[in-house]
């Protein structure tokens, strides 16, 4: 059981853990101009990334998302990966990568421990993915994703940012898609960030459409299990897929908020747009500062906010998701 709640009675099971600020992409929603490192101090090493994940798992968290930037630039992956999934309470090791490098990394990730999958793939369409991403990789990613299937991994999701103008034609094809394949798709509508105010107005899309084209469709909305995240579940009797839809400004989208994020430099955020961080690394160099991080973890949870400010264009410390992972 978790030990993890807030004043507004939510419980936290999940941590959203960065890797790396760094991305090998330069989608048009995030990082159109590529990464560029700012010369600060590195991101977590390995030892570092232990005495955090047993902390949260001392205080009953259960499953760890690795994030990025892009995750599997970081050379030690496999480690961090093993390291994680060693963790006693930890039952889910999951990672969102970009998936370029999955029919050569998958396996070593595989065996390492990882249980759970979530690829970026914003179209189907070849040109139109080089269009929004800068790269020419879709074969590579539909490559991983069967290697992915082949290895039996139970959980594989993928990743759409609805864009209005760009991708916003191809939820007959995602269809299509989901007939004979058990994945996950989540159409994820599209964030204001700190640096993305004019792209927000040119392709900002409200769920709701693809949610009105999917039960004109004949989807049906699935019952929200108790622990469900914030995503709203749609299944299909003659799909062996489902679609997921993230739709921050809903109404209630905060209510079901489960997860809390850890930055690749070592900050405790409690909201992907909230206004500060809690610097965790200082209580990390060290296995005596246990009683130390586990107290700082649990007295910020008591500073969670009920909800974000996106409805009033507050986009928090949020530069552009790669910051912090999504």
């Amino acid at each position: 059981m978790s030990q993890l709640t807030d004043g507004f009675g939510r419980s936290f099971p999940y941590l959203r853990l960065s890797l790396t600020e760094a991305c090998n992409f330069r989608c048009s929603y995030c990082l159109p101009d590529g990464y560029r490192a700012d010369g600060r101090p590195r991101f977590l090493a390995v030892d570092e990334i232990a005495r955090l994940v047993r902390a949260f798992a001392m205080l009953g968290m259960t499953k760890i998302r690795l994030t990025g930037g892009e995750p599997s630039l970081r050379k030690d992956l496999d480690e961090i990966i093993a390291t994680v999934a060693s963790v006693p309470g930890i039952r889910k090791v999951a990672i969102t990568t970009n998936g370029t490098l999955l029919p050569r990394r998958l396996p070593g990730w595989h065996r390492a421990g990882l249980t759970a999958l979530n690829v970026s793939m914003d179209s189907l369409q070849r040109e139109r993915f080089r269009t929004i991403t800068g790269h020419d990789r879709l074969p590579d990613i539909q490559q991983g994703l069967e290697m992915a299937q082949a290895l039996g991994l139970p959980a594989i999701k993928l990743n759409a940012v609805l864009l209005r103008g760009l991708n916003d034609d191809e939820l007959p094809q995602w269809m299509d898609f989901l007939r004979d394949r058990p994945f996950s798709v989540r159409f994820i509508e599209l964030m204001r960030t700190g640096d993305n105010e004019a792209y927000f107005q040119r392709h900002h899309l409200r769920a709701d459409v693809v949610i009105e084209q999917l039960l004109a469709a004949g989807w049906h909305e699935r019952p929200r299990a108790a622990d469900a995240g914030p995503a709203r579940e749609f299944s299909h009797p003659q799909h062996r897929g489902t679609v997921g839809i993230i739709a921050p400004y809903s109404r209630d989208f905060c209510k079901g908020c489960n997860r809390l994020r850890v930055t690749a430099k070592g900050d405790l955020r409690l909201c992907l747009f909230g206004e500060f961080g809690v610097p965790l690394r200082p209580l990390l160099q060290s296995d005596d500062d246990q009683d130390a991080l586990l107290a700082r973890i649990t007295t910020q949870l008591g500073l969670k906010a009920a909800g974000h400010g996106l409805h009033q264009g507050q986009t928090g410390l949020t530069p552009h998701l790669a910051s912090i992972g999504g």
